[in-house]
């Protein structure tokens, strides 16, 4: 009888990818066809509610009931034209997933049927609420919920083979009004930052009435094939891979990176594109990345509300795809113990209604202390806000990466490039004259900064929040992340940021000086208080974890305490001042993220158990009796076999050992669950059950390297990691 790993290993070989077919030869032709955009809105709303609608969308107006009803008819009206039989309100609850509820246009009448689609329908659903996550807010028995029409995020439809469907992005709240989802808190740090932005530019640049957030979002992600990916049930239950020893070739020779794309990857990446750029979703870039069958894609900058609706949708399209070519896509930060994990690097800037990035130097002392102004108060924000910002990225699949010699340390840190680094030293340093009289004059002892080209900087690898150019990148977010969660945090923390900033130079300005000596008095003070958050070195190296200690900066390695920082004092009179989260609500999102961290641990826990009992250690079993017939035979002729005994007592090591420490874990699980305090619960998983998991796995692989090949029963990472 075949082994379901040799099944498998015949089927992977096998295969043949799929015709795909570009819509067009030029994306430009079909670019956002299955996205309810600004020309096709021109094309189905009079002109007036199409006025509405966009100052809805730019500046947040409300819409009436009798516009509503229109753009409703509208929208159904063009889905009905590209085939949509039904709708649905397209929700990111806080499982970390999007959500949807279809209901069909169709609705019976006296005369038989009618397809109806009306504004009460469009602006606010009710779904069932009663088993997402909540956090205590309700009670399960209370399953009231409503999400509410995000107009700034357009509508799109979604194809499968069976048929369309019209979604419109929503938020989703509580009966009562608290927040359940992602999208609100980011929509409410977003407007924040908004008003205070703008505010600041106001010392500047008069014309300047809204500022935007932008973010490009770069995706790492692994493929395997299905069947393998099947015959694993680590990586079907848990995304990674909780056994399996390091193939002797991994990512060493550093030739996948960036190497000739493997024709059959080549041929999703096309279709998932394909079916990408339809929906609307800008991407530009496609490569292998370091470790092998490990990939990367990425879009053009987007404002960031949208950016992130499109990365949900991405991900969720890559997988649906992925099963057409009979690939599986992992998304987990760490499928494979031994080569780098993926992540999701977050591109962040500040553009204004006028199109100026205010990230981005400028040629004259005014546009340069404009961007000083926005640049300094980003490094103050992460500075007084750091150990947020770690716990806005913290799960329990990141922890495997973060200061993993791969990715940024768990250490919140900024890296400018030494030509900025170096033009902060000297305003620091400078003396800044008084007796300037015009506002525009270089102000004395202020080095003249030279424009900094796209990408001028050296890129830090090792840094979690780098300035590259025109922008900073957020490089610690984990690949299957929701983006919302850091840039609900990060958009917060320098909206507050601005705020403060502008309070300071006004009271300066009230006290006599001019306008941008205030200005510059305030920046230079910001440069000395938050520089201990500059680093420009090697984040990976033992000298900077113990320089970053000297500093006084946190290295919270772990998720649970990092996750404290959300319910500090200081955490909470930002929430409060920015009005993003109520205590009520953070404090049922601080149980939410515990209750998952644990929960994931203990599907580990529970699927390392069944595999070892199950599959490794009868395999390891059947190994050791023929090894042991085989020392009988051989003793029967009158031969000594050394050797087979010698693998018979490693085996025999090596199994007690699993075994022992199997039930030993499924003890100390019983022990932790009976644990009532979420975080308590949380740390018990994190470092006591986790704990067995290494010795555990240590020794299973030392068995995967004994044992005959042949009656292995998983697939090894020579063959998941190597597709052709």
């Amino acid at each position: 009888m075949k082994s379901l790993r040799t099944i498998a290993l015949k089927e992977a070989q096998n295969r043949i990818s799929p015709e795909v077919k570009s819509p067009s030869a030029k994306i430009s032709d079909f670019f956002g066809s299955n996205v309810f955009d600004k020309r096709k809105m021109r094309d189905f709303l009079s002109k007036d509610v199409y006025e509405k609608l966009i100052s809805s969308i730019n500046q947040g107006e409300l819409i009436n009931t009798d516009d509503a009803n229109q753009i409703a008819t509208a929208m159904k009206a063009w889905a009905m034209s590209a085939g949509a039989t039904h709708y649905t309100h397209w929700f990111q609850p806080l499982t970390g997933t999007t959500a949807e509820k279809h209901d069909s246009f169709f609705e019976p009448s006296g005369d038989g049927a009618i397809e109806k689609f009306s504004g009460s329908a469009l602006v606010q659903q009710e779904p069932d609420a009663s088993s997402f996550p909540n956090g205590g807010i309700r009670n399960t028995f209370e399953a009231r919920g409503y999400t509410a029409w995000d107009p700034s995020s357009p509508a799109f439809i979604m194809e499968s083979k069976a048929g369309k469907t019209l979604c419109i992005p929503t938020v989703f709240v509580s009966y009562t009004g608290e927040a359940l989802d992602y999208k609100a808190p980011l929509l409410k740090a977003l407007a924040a930052l908004d008003k205070a932005a703008v505010d600041v530019c106001q010392y500047f640049d008069k014309s300047i009435t809204k500022v935007n957030a932008s973010l490009g979002i770069e995706q790492e992600y692994f493929l395997v094939d299905e069947s393998l990916f099947n015959a694993r049930p680590d990586l079907l239950l848990t995304g990674r891979t909780l056994f399996g020893h390091m193939s002797a070739k991994g990512q060493q020779l550093e030739d996948h990176y960036f190497g000739s794309i493997p024709e059959r990857v080549f041929t999703y990446m096309v279709d998932f594109e394909n079916e990408a750029l339809k929906l609307g979703i800008p991407l530009k870039t496609r490569h292998n990345e370091v470790a092998p069958s490990q990939f990367e894609c990425a879009p053009i900058y987007e404002e960031i509300n949208l950016a992130i609706d499109h990365n949900q949708l991405l991900m969720d399209l890559m997988e649906k795809v992925a099963r057409r070519h009979h690939f599986r896509v992992l998304l987990h930060e760490k499928p494979y113990a031994g080569i780098n994990g993926s992540g999701k690097h977050n591109n962040w800037s500040l553009i204004t209604d006028t199109g100026k990035n205010l990230l981005a130097p400028g040629k004259t002392p005014k546009n340069n202390l404009m961007f000083l102004a926005f640049f300094v108060n980003t490094i103050k924000a992460v500075s007084e806000h750091a150990d947020l910002l770690r716990a806005s990225i913290a799960s329990v699949s990141n922890d495997h990466r973060l200061g993993a010699n791969e990715a940024p340390p768990a250490i919140i840190s900024i890296f400018l490039g030494s030509q900025l680094n170096d033009v902060l030293d000297e305003i620091e340093h400078s003396r800044i004259s008084k007796k300037i009289k015009e506002d525009n004059a270089l102000w004395l002892g202020i080095p003249k900064i030279p424009q900094i080209l796209l990408d001028n900087t050296d890129r830090n690898r090792t840094s979690p929040f780098a300035f590259t150019g025109n922008k900073f990148e957020l490089r610690a977010v984990g690949s299957s992340a929701n983006s919302s969660a850091p840039m609900t945090i990060l958009n917060a923390i320098m909206a507050e940021q601005l705020v403060k900033f502008k309070t300071e130079v006004d009271k300066l300005i009230k006290k006599g000086d001019k306008k941008d000596i205030a200005l510059l008095t305030v920046i230079k003070k910001y440069i000395k208080e938050s520089k201990s958050i500059r680093f420009e070195g090697n984040g990976y190296s033992q000298e900077w974890e113990d320089e970053a200690a000297a500093r006084g900066l946190s290295n919270i390695k772990t998720t649970p305490k990092a996750l404290d920082a959300y319910l500090t004092e200081k955490s909470a009179e930002l929430f409060n001042a920015t009005g993003i989260y109520s205590k009520r609500e953070i404090h049922a999102r601080h149980e939410i993220m515990l209750e998952n961290f644990y929960k994931k641990l203990q599907i580990e826990a529970r699927v390392m158990g069944e595999v070892a009992n199950t599959s490794i250690i009868p395999a390891a079993i059947a190994y050791q009796n023929s090894l042991i017939a085989n020392v009988k035979g051989l003793k029967e002729i009158g031969v000594d076999s050394k050797v087979s005994i010698d693998i018979v007592k490693k085996v025999n090591e090596h199994l007690e050992i699993v075994k022992t420490n199997i039930d030993a874990m499924l003890e100390e699980r019983k022990v932790t669950n009976k644990i009532e305090d979420t975080r308590e619960k949380a740390i018990a998983y994190d470092e006591k059950v986790k704990t067995y998991f290494e010795v555990i796995r240590y020794h299973a692989d030392k068995l995967e390297q004994i044992v005959d090949d042949s009656v292995w029963p998983l697939p090894k990472f020579r063959e998941l990691l190597f597709m052709k």
